[in-house]
């Protein structure tokens, strides 16, 4: 029996039972994200597709990949008219990109899309005015320890007629891939437009491998799939649906503050099955919805995906990755939590289980987590059908990849920084987000020197769970810890409410570059500010970044701040 640690919860939130924390005030937590929940109106039969598999695009040393974004037309359901979508490579998610570790590639982005775009575009949206082109785009490879001019900085935008943003790179991305074994991905990244551009399609896996990870002999090839999951609204001739905010605030009257589907889809189809062997399996798990946390559980079906019973007699999650890479050991989970652009990179083993069918069930109130909104239960099915092919010779190792710690002593600041949003006074319904109380366009206040660790403490004064990413790095997670939240709206006095508590089971000691920051809490991460190996640098030059929250809806509407690392 391996020696792992198991938890029932992966989440000390969840588990606890955790809604909305004390001190946010009573108007804003009365207030759902939307009032009126989205729905289609169309009714589709869940597990009735097979889960399809995203193409691989292997990159060899110093060469340079073509990867153009096109509209193109894709079945996303048994029962629905191809949908118009928008991908790299004209697929939806784009091509599994593999890279080896410390092995750069290139990647020259290219666009023939059209001109109108396919969504509805508020043009008071700061970046997103009438005066720039509908259809742009620039490709961000998040999490990944890149260059500025390569990583994808929403004002890098460009149009396939050539039109282009004030930080647009000519030059293929360069991708120096100076990390560990990890599951990474890409996706647009333009300023005012991310949400639309990649709920049209655009967005794909990037996993970068290095030889450690081929020693631990875990289940590859065949054995190994990604699996993106992103909700999505569809009308009944399957055209997306990208809804437009009713009685919205004057000042943004299209934009919707947070967006949800009633249907979930695992890698562009719409709640699939997959059969599988009884065997270990790897999945790499990303969250690409704009706005939906998932809670997943299995439980076990028939084999139209009907649940039989609430047992937990099921194979279990090892997770075994996060979004930086290998954890120091398996962790077994019987439930998973993953906030949008979070990676889990785990391990289920069917090998006990061949006949037998289990469903992935969603169970996350949205928005996470309040509610309000409508919650499509049926992720997709796995189906123990398939004949052993051979034996399985992979293996689950009791331990995986060696951890180095940040010490927080060696940390030269601690940046306390307010997560906030404005509400319109009448109701609370939220007009913007912020990030240390500024806008995108205005001075820059975080200026870490290069090779130095700083402790950055999310101070969340809103009733919302915010997804927080940091480009170029991977940090650690210290603790969080309640404070009151009235106090310090009417003071800017933090007064801690209770002890701090420790980070979740897979949080801590993991590499992290997206984490969940809650309401009513200080999130504290802990980072060094590496660029890549080997960068040239003069004494006092800027490499200019981002930081923001992961829910598109909040990024494109100034939840997204500039950073800069100084040599």
């Amino acid at each position: 029996m391996l020696s792992r640690r198991r938890l029932l919860h992966n989440s000390l939130y969840s588990a606890a039972g955790l809604t909305l924390s004390r001190g946010v005030p009573a108007l804003a937590q009365a207030q759902m994200a939307n009032p009126t929940p989205f729905r289609s109106g169309i009714r589709l039969a869940p597990y009735v597709d097979p889960l399809p598999v995203p193409p691989v695009l292997r990159g060899k040393p110093g060469e340079t990949l073509d990867v153009e974004m096109r509209q193109f037309h894709q079945k996303v359901h048994r029962d629905l008219p191809p949908t118009t979508l928008w991908g790299y490579n004209g697929s939806w998610p784009g091509p599994t990109i593999e890279a080896q570790s410390d092995q750069p590639l290139s990647i020259n982005w290219t666009s023939k899309l059209p001109t109108t775009h396919l969504l509805p575009i508020d043009h008071s949206i700061h970046g997103a005015g009438a005066d720039l082109p509908s259809v742009r785009n620039v490709a961000h490879l998040h999490g990944a320890c890149t260059l500025p001019d390569d990583d994808g900085y929403p004002d890098a935008w460009f149009t396939a007629s050539g039109q282009h943003g004030s930080k647009f790179n000519p030059r293929p991305s360069a991708y120096p891939n100076c990390q560990p074994s990890t599951t990474l991905w890409y996706h647009d990244h333009c300023l005012g437009i991310t949400r639309l551009n990649i709920y049209a399609g655009l967005s794909g896996f990037y996993l970068i491998r290095d030889e450690f990870e081929k020693s631990l002999n875990l289940p590859s090839g065949e054995y190994e799939i990604p699996l993106m999951l992103q909700d999505r609204l569809f009308h009944h001739d399957g055209s997306l649906y990208y809804p437009k905010v009713v009685n919205g605030p004057k000042e943004h009257p299209i934009w919707v503050q947070e967006l949800y589907g009633d249907y979930n889809c695992v890698n562009g189809k719409v709640t699939p099955f997959l059969e599988v062997e009884p065997r270990k399996y790897r999945f790499r798990i990303l969250n690409g919805a704009n706005s939906r946390f998932y809670h997943l559980r299995l439980f076990t079906s028939d084999a139209k995906g009907k649940i039989l019973n609430e047992s937990f007699d099921v194979p279990a999650f090892n997770q075994i990755g996060t979004d930086g890479g290998l954890l120091p050991e398996p962790l077994e989970l019987r439930y998973l939590l993953i906030s949008p652009a979070e990676r889990f990179d785990i391990v289920i083993d069917f090998s006990d289980y061949a006949g037998k069918s289990f469903s992935l069930i969603n169970d996350a109130p949205a928005p996470y987590n309040m509610g309000g909104q409508f919650v499509p239960a049926e992720v997709m099915l796995f189906k123990v059908t398939k004949p052993l092919s051979g034996k399985d010779t992979s293996s689950l190792p009791d331990t995986l990849a060696p951890f180095e710690m940040l010490d927080p002593t060696h940390a030269v600041k601690d940046r306390q920084l307010l997560v906030s949003e404005i509400e319109r006074p009448s109701d609370g319904y939220v007009i913007t987000g912020l990030l240390g109380n500024a806008r995108w366009h205005d001075p820059i206040t975080e200026d870490p020197k290069a090779g130095t660790t700083e402790i950055w403490s999310f101070i969340n004064t809103t009733a919302d769970v915010h997804p927080l990413h940091v480009h170029l790095v991977q940090f650690q997670v210290l603790n969080r810890q309640p404070f009151n939240v009235q106090v310090y709206q009417q003071t800017g006095k933090l007064i801690f409410t209770g002890l701090p508590m420790a980070p979740e089971s897979n949080e801590r000691p993991a590499r992290k570059d997206t984490i969940k920051s809650y309401p009513g809490y200080v999130t504290r991460i802990i980072q060094r500010f590496d660029l890549p190996h080997g960068t040239p640098t003069t004494p006092g030059q800027e490499f200019l970044y981002v930081w923001h929250c992961h829910i598109l809806e909040h990024e494109d509407n100034e939840m997204m701040r500039p950073y800069k690392v100084i040599a």
